[in-house]
């Protein structure tokens, strides 16, 4: 039964990489707007029922790879060291994620990367499905800080604030690449503006958000 099952998930998994990998080949070429949920479950020799078993929504075809980064945030925060406030993990952590050229920072010259966010920041409803993760993320982190006996609202406004700094750094840094600078040129100043950001926040949710007492 369980190597059934493992076969099985195996073989939605492929699927759903398949969908993926064959919409984002036609979005790229032919945009988003021209291509179809008809035209990519036919390259992808599958049936609409079946894609929209995996995709709720063509926007979604693009975007499940911030799936995988929902619960970054939170999972940031939880997993935080002794000492440390849920701020400055954070901007630690997005330090870090910029030193290595990170796509999900928005500093990343490689050329795949940016095809992709050049769709993803001229396509107005892959910027309007994107808030629903963006959503979910504040949902998850909001719940971290709440487990640790931060008033909700004080938890969800935190939260709204951790999240919206990452996006738009990553969104300032994007812009930086597509003007045609690389990503080893854009570095210094994209740590400066991270460290600003992150600064300014500090300065304020650090005096109501909990420091962590044991590791």
């Amino acid at each position: 039964m369980d190597k059934t099952m493992g076969l099985r998930e195996n073989k939605k998994l492929r699927t759903r990489r398949l969908l993926t990998a064959t919409a984002l080949e036609l979005f790229l070429e032919r945009g988003f707007d021209a291509v179809s949920v008809a035209d990519v479950a036919a390259a992808a020799e599958v049936s609409k029922p079946t894609l929209f078993r995996y995709f709720p929504s063509k926007e979604d075809l693009v975007l499940d790879r911030f799936a995988d980064h929902q619960d970054e945030a939170a999972r940031i925060v939880r997993h935080r060291p002794a000492g440390q406030t849920p701020a400055a993990a954070v901007h630690a952590h997005f330090l870090t994620a910029l030193a290595e050229r990170d796509p999900i920072t928005g500093l990343c010259d490689h050329p795949d990367v940016v095809a992709f966010e050049r769709l993803l920041y001229s396509t107005a409803s892959l910027e309007t499905r994107l808030a629903r993760y963006t959503d979910r993320e504040v949902e998850l982190l909001a719940a971290v800080l709440e487990g640790e006996s931060v008033p909700p609202l004080t938890a969800r406004l935190a939260a709204m604030h951790l999240v919206a700094v990452r996006q738009e750094l990553g969104r300032e840094n994007w812009r930086r690449i597509d003007s045609g600078q690389s990503a080893d040129e854009a570095y210094p100043a994209a740590v400066a503006d991270a460290d600003r950001a992150f600064g300014m926040l500090a300065g304020g949710l650090d005096q109501v958000l909990p420091i962590r007492t044991t590791a």
